[in-house]
């Protein structure tokens, strides 16, 4: 005999709750297989359920359009930053700048090297040294550097930050609507199995194979063992003899 198999996933809940709601929808209550408490339960609970994987889907898919632009945004940021970094060791290395600037960048110890720019954090930080650092050496005498100038980095490091913030908010947004899912699934699988009991309860008498296509109407889902296919397959491919 197949088994039945209870959804896994949030789109099979679903699915299996939408499917028994338009059955009770097409029948008379005095004929339905579901109870008229669990036909009422399931009327209050499948909006609500809609409605949280419609809010998670749409906060994922927004913090996936936006993502592509952060990228950019990040990588042109860790750009003008390890530039701005490169330009003036270079300008050290022609004598140009004394090494000494470093220290106003909190870069001494990394000489003539860039320091970690691949991690958001590591980029937040350096930006902020870059533009601090270099604030503080123009107030001592210091003349600019070009190619980019530190307005540059600042432009893009500002868009970068903002982007940051913004992203993470997206991410806030999708973690409160995922557990917002995650808080129901518990009480959608409890009502879809209370729902598949008292159908497959109330449609007993009848023979296997109407029992179960009157089953999946009210949205059980059944699966065939892989030996009671191959057994069925090859009763559809027997002949027919009229004598």
């Amino acid at each position: 005999m197949p088994y039945r198999r209870l959804p896994t996933t949030d789109k099979a809940r679903l699915r299996a709750l939408e499917k028994c709601q338009e059955q009770i929808a097409k029948v008379k209550p005095e004929e339905r297989a579901v109870s008229e408490h669990s036909a009422t339960e399931l009327k209050v609970f499948l909006p609500r359920f809609q409605q949280t994987i419609i809010n998670l889907d749409a906060a994922k898919n927004n913090q996936v359009a936006k993502n592509k632009q952060y990228t950019e945004l990040q990588r042109k940021a860790r750009l003008y930053i390890s530039h701005f970094i490169q330009v003036m060791n270079m300008a050290i290395a022609r004598g140009e700048l004394k090494p000494e600037i470093r220290g106003f960048y909190e870069l001494s110890k990394y000489k003539n090297t860039l320091p970690p720019l691949n991690a958001e954090k590591d980029l937040l930080e350096w930006g902020k040294k870059m533009i601090e650092g270099d604030q503080k050496r123009i107030q001592n005498g210091g003349s600019p550097i070009y190619n980019p100038s530190i307005a540059l980095v600042k432009v893009n490091y500002e868009k970068y930050t903002e982007a940051y913030h913004f992203q993470k908010t997206l991410q806030t947004t999708t973690d409160r609507n995922s557990q917002q899912v995650n808080n129901l699934r518990n009480e959608a699988d409890k009502l879809i199995q209370n729902i598949w009991n008292e159908v497959e309860q109330k449609l007993q008498p009848l023979p296997d194979t109407k029992k179960r296509a009157l089953c999946e109407n009210y949205g059980v889902v059944y699966v065939f063992r892989k030996s009671e296919k191959k057994k069925l397959e090859a009763k559809q491919l027997q002949p027919e003899f009229n004598f």
